[in-house]
């Protein structure tokens, strides 16, 4: 059975997108999402996309990381439905129900309400999410955020300093955060974020709207930006707009490189 599909970026953070609003697809097992990610002998991704019928938006998206987990939200993929759907849309997540719609720089996405209570992040027992009592090596005094998605903040003075890749896999699997989480490191400077992400299942990566999300929000809950705030990744640039009690908005690029298709057979 062959497959089509549509590979994505927003700021390098890339996706296979499958679009099974009309189209069955066979039944999609972690060993195949993680074969189909397989940058060697796969299509190759950060994160798979399927898009299927939903009974309460206009659609619905889930999102595997590359080794073959299911995720609640990403942001980046958010993005990328937009302009695949070509249109404003209401679309349901495993975190929640967002609204997408494509603008002059790419998309803008209406990512709900952050969640700042200790078990909707969640964490192991009862603390202070804005700033959290506890350090690994370096990185103390970060802010915890649940975007859809949960993640953990931390800023620094120095963000070239911190080694991310060894801190990141630390962070992300501590029995703090029963459901792991998405590790932010951020530097603040002329009122801008510059991030880095170690992404849950996926690693280190070029961007993540999500984590852009939750670090814009941590900075103004702190008093360190103001709203609108822009937020550099090694990927480019987001701007992210929050006030208390509102949803999130964030805006910024998506691209299609290519169209193609694929045996099932192949990576099932």
């Amino acid at each position: 059975m062959r497959i089509p599909f549509t590979k994505m970026h927003g700021l390098g953070n890339d996706f296979i997108m499958l679009d099974a609003r009309e189209q069955d697809l066979p039944d999609l097992t972690a060993a195949t999402v993680a074969a189909l990610a397989d940058r060697h002998t796969g299509i190759g991704c950060d994160q798979l996309i399927v898009l299927e019928p939903s009974n309460r938006a206009d659609f619905r998206m889930r999102i595997y990381n590359s080794d073959g987990g299911e995720v609640e939200a990403c942001g980046n993929a958010s993005r990328a439905a937009a302009l695949l759907h070509g249109r404003a849309a209401a679309v349901e997540t495993g975190g929640g129900i967002i609204n997408i719609c494509p603008s002059e720089s790419g998309a803008r996405v209406d990512m709900g309400q952050p969640r700042f209570e200790w078990d909707a992040i969640p964490i192991d027992y009862a603390m202070d999410t804005l700033h959290l009592p506890v350090s690994w090596e370096g990185l103390t005094d970060p802010s915890a955020v649940n975007v859809g998605n949960p993640h953990v903040i931390f800023f620094v003075e120095d963000l070239a300093a911190i080694d991310l890749a060894r801190l990141g896999p630390l962070i992300e699997t501590d029995p703090l955060f029963p459901q792991r989480v998405n590790v932010n490191v951020a530097q603040v400077s002329g009122g801008a974020i510059n991030l880095r992400v170690w992404e849950r299942g996926a690693g280190l990566t070029r961007a993540c709207g999500t984590g852009a999300c939750a670090t814009a929000v941590a900075a103004l809950r702190r008093g360190l930006v103001q709203s609108p705030v822009k937020v550099t990744l090694p990927g480019g640039t987001l701007t992210i707009e929050w006030s208390e009690g509102q949803s999130i908005i964030m805006e910024g690029p998506a691209t299609e490189s290519y169209r193609g298709t694929f045996e099932w057979s192949d990576y099932a």
